[in-house]
């Protein structure tokens, strides 16, 4: 289906953004929103699956945290690639979001691990 131009060849206002894409473009990003659908959804799956069976598997508890942490951080890293569309962006654009975030990540983990530190050692000597 053809959408009317005006009379300088432009689209209508609603179509403008539409009208550079073809429908061949269209069936690649839905797939590829499928396919991010079905990965998502498999992380998800083994998260909680091993969520529930873990002791069954006799898996320490450690493993079963670390295992989260780097399934949650995929997860994330599809999501903001694919979802948010930052896989396609500029490197600038990318750093401008991902460096702020990195660095609030390493201030809490800086902060978690001195706590941490702190309050056994204050449990040993104190209490």
């Amino acid at each position: 289906m053809e959408h009317s131009h005006d009379a300088h060849g432009h689209a209508p206002e609603p179509y403008k953004y539409a009208a550079h894409h073809s429908e061949e473009e269209g069936k690649k990003t839905r797939r590829m929103i499928w396919n991010m659908f079905w990965v998502l959804l498999a992380i998800t799956t083994v998260e909680v699956t091993l969520g529930l069976v873990w002791k069954h598997l006799e898996i320490s508890w450690g493993v079963v945290k670390m295992t989260f942490i780097i399934l949650t951080v995929a997860k994330a890293y599809f999501i903001v690639a694919y979802y948010m569309h930052l896989k396609h962006e500029r490197k600038a654009l990318k750093n401008t979001i991902i460096i702020p975030f990195v660095l609030f990540a390493l201030y809490l983990l800086y902060h978690i691990f001195t706590e941490g530190i702190y309050s056994e050692y204050m449990d040993k000597y104190f209490f």
